[in-house]
């Protein structure tokens, strides 16, 4: 179930280029839940069907965001097809402004759609692929699935107080440190550039361990 790999915007060819020299800075406990989820993309395509991600976070507003866009991103890159992902939380609030321009600095291209209650970003990876629409909202509402897919809990927050993720076939946990505690401080672009680079690292990581 492969398919050719898809040309991206440079920045984000080059930056993938960069991530993918740094997997050992990934712990072998990181690595061990990464290959779980690659394991479970494996599984549902090799039954011919679409391996569903929901990445959760509580206010699906960085994280989360991030996950889901590098996962899909790297999909793309790989030439893998029959992945599909989404993001949520355990309450809506709105993709956050400084996530979005961590995400603009790693090339890409993001606008928005609506700016009215819950803003709807549209953020894309190459000139002839379908935009992803990222907004925010709580992990069971449309679109995404409703049954039959791994729920990757994404802020140790949202695992504790989600053990129970409604419709998941497979529920991982996969924490990252939330750029949030840095928000208006003179280390905030960094530390929000440190997590995406991160999330893009890990997504490269378990997608490279999916059979092509």
């Amino acid at each position: 179930m492969s398919a050719v790999a898809t040309l991206l915007f440079p920045e984000i060819e080059a930056y993938l280029a960069e991530v993918r020299t740094e997997t050992d800075l990934i712990s072998p406990e990181r690595r061990t839940t990464l290959d779980q989820l690659a394991l479970f993309i494996d599984e549902r395509r090799s039954r011919g069907e679409i391996a569903r991600l929901v990445f959760i976070c509580t206010h699906n507003s960085r994280r989360s965001h991030l996950a889901q866009i590098w996962a899909q991103t790297v999909a793309h890159a790989f030439g893998l097809n029959g992945i599909e992902t989404y993001s949520g939380g355990t309450e809506a609030t709105a993709f956050n402004a400084r996530a979005v321009a961590a995400v603009e600095r790693a090339g890409f291209r993001v606008e928005t759609v609506n700016s009215a209650g819950i803003p709807l970003f549209t953020v894309r990876i190459a000139p002839e692929v379908q935009p992803m629409e990222c907004f925010s909202k709580v992990y069971d509402q449309a679109p995404n699935p409703d049954k039959d897919f791994c729920a990757v809990m994404t802020c140790s927050a949202a695992d504790e107080h989600c053990p129970i993720v409604f419709g998941a076939a497979e529920r991982l946990v996969v924490p990252y440190d939330d750029p949030k505690e840095f928000d208006t401080t003179p280390d905030e672009e960094r530390q929000y550039d440190e997590r995406c680079r991160q999330i893009a690292r890990e997504m490269v990581w378990a997608l490279g361990r999916v059979r092509s």
